[in-house]
Parts: C-alpha cells; structure tokens; sequence
C-alpha cells in the first residue's frame, strides 16, 4: 500500500492533467515525484528552492490571479516557518489555496526537532476561515486532496506516514459514528483511529471518527452525547488539547467533562523512530487504555 505522501503525488499529477485552473508549488520536497508531471505542465509546477515564505507568497500570487495552488513541504516548514506569509499573503488577502504538509508531528525523527511540527494545526486554528483535514488513509487523504482542490476557500491536508488500517467513507463534513456506548464519546483524529479502537475493545463507550477538524463537528459530537454520558476523551495526532475549546464550545450549555489526548509540550531529544514517540507521548494502544479508562471510570 502507497503512502498518503505518495498518494498525494499521483493524485495530483492526475489533477494536473483534469484541470486547467490548478498549479502546484513546491520548496524542494517531493520535487522528483513530481518530476513527470513538471515535465508536462512547466508552467503549473513551480519549484521555488527551499524557500518556505517565497512558497506561500507565490501561492497567494498565484490565487489572486485565479489559480487553484497547491502548496507542499514539510508540516514544520509549510506551517511555522512561513506563518507570516499564510497569515497575511492568503489569510489577509482573503485569496485561497490548499496547503498539503508532509512529516506529521514527528514522521522522521532522524531529521530532528527541526523537522517536527505538532503544533501546526493548533497554529493555523489562531486563523479564520481554514479548513483542516487529517487522513488516517491514503484512499481518505485522495478523498479530501479531490474535494479540496474545488474549492476556492483555504485548506490544510495533513498527510503523515501514520495511517489507520482501513480506510472509511470520509465526507470532508461530519464525524464518523463508529460504534455507540453509554460510557462516554471518544473522538479518534485521522491517523489515530486504528490505535484508539485496539484501545477501547470492549468498553461501553461510542466512537466518532473525525477526518476534517474544523470546521469542528458539534452537531455529531452533541448528537454522541445525548445517547451517551457528557464526558468526551479526543485523540489527536498533534499537539494535546487542540480541539479541546472546541468541544468545550459545542457542549457549553451541558454539564459535561473533557480530556485531551495527543503529543505533548516536552521536546524529546533522543529521537528514536516514529513509534518511541507515540509511545513517550503515551499515544500507544496500552497508555490510550488507560488514560480513557482512568477519565471516563470504565472497565
């Protein structure tokens, strides 16, 4: 099975093809895969060097002439670096683009702090009107690129090489409602999904399914609610409590509790590989156990 990476690169060398109005613009990474593509389409995929805040001012160039960009690098350097650029040359000029990030919050640790971004979407969430998609598939992640690049709006696709084991039928909308309980709602994010249901096998407890993040889903999360108790665990791939005053939001006239669940504030220096992180930030099936066990008081 491809990776999210590798099927945002075949889907949108395809896109290439279909639409005349799409233009993609790169900073080095992924440059070579879409070498075929820049080979057909000179003019529409642009590689600006690594150069991130040039990245995203041609972008806002390019869509305040029409086109649709598409923007890509790595999390770390699409989201932070450049935040400046996303926040005045799209946000500011109110033009808009799809942002597509690679690395996750720590995809190559071997690359170093550097290469690590699990605040990025807790950074975009300081701006207005973006969209956030999280795949937890490839097959979700072409779902949401193809949605995405139809629309004129901004929109962030956070690809990562942590991927559930299937994928579902993803909306770009409303939460997914996997299973129903009566012990509380637990909310998986993208990526996390599969690790979330080895964790709560057997327990009374409902599950949504979130691929798009915000706009944040409130009516499904309500909905989850009335048929199960108020207290709400979210699991997210990146920064613990990003969506936690969202939820608190959407249930602020129900007595009601919430815990997030995600990649912690302490910077870990000795990098290991992928899984020592999601272990250290207890984002394994074992640690998920028993932090939603211990908050919700199920068995």
């Amino acid at each position: 099975m491809d990776t999210m990476r590798e099927r945002f690169i075949s889907t949108t060398s395809r896109l290439l093809d279909e639409d005349p109005r799409l233009a993609v613009v790169l900073a080095d990474i992924s440059a070579d895969g879409f070498r075929p593509a820049q080979l057909a389409h000179p003019d529409r995929v642009i590689n600006v060097g690594i150069r991130e805040q040039l990245l995203v001012g041609v972008g806002g160039g390019l869509a305040l002439t029409g086109v649709r960009p598409v923007v890509h690098t790595f999390a770390s350097f699409l989201v932070e670096r450049p935040f400046e650029q996303v926040k005045l040359d799209l946000g500011h000029q109110d033009a808009g683009a799809v942002l597509v990030s690679a690395g996750g919050s720590y995809d190559w640790p071997a690359g170093g702090f550097t290469h690590m971004a699990p605040g990025d979407v807790a950074l975009l969430d300081t701006l207005d009107g973006w969209t956030i998609h999280v795949p937890g598939h490839p097959d979700e992640a072409e779902t949401l690129l193809r949605q995405a690049v139809r629309g004129d709006d901004r929109v962030y696709v956070r690809l990562s090489l942590q991927q559930n084991d299937s994928a579902l039928p993803v909306t770009g909308a409303e939460f997914l409602t996997l299973r129903e309980g009566g012990s509380g709602v637990v909310i998986a994010v993208g990526p996390m999904l599969s690790a979330v249901e080895e964790a709560v096998a057997g327990l009374d407890v409902t599950v949504l399914y979130a691929t798009t993040v915000r706009p944040f889903d409130s009516a499904t999360l309500r909905r989850a609610t009335e048929r199960a108790s108020s207290d709400v665990v979210i699991v997210e791939p990146y920064l613990t409590g990003t969506s936690t005053a969202a939820a608190n939001d959407a249930l602020r006239d129900l007595p009601h509790r919430v815990l997030g669940l995600g990649v912690g504030r302490k910077e870990l220096r000795r990098y290991g590989q992928m899984s020592d992180h999601l272990t250290a930030h207890r984002l394994d099936p074992a640690s998920l156990r028993e932090d939603i066990t211990g908050f919700l008081g199920v068995r």
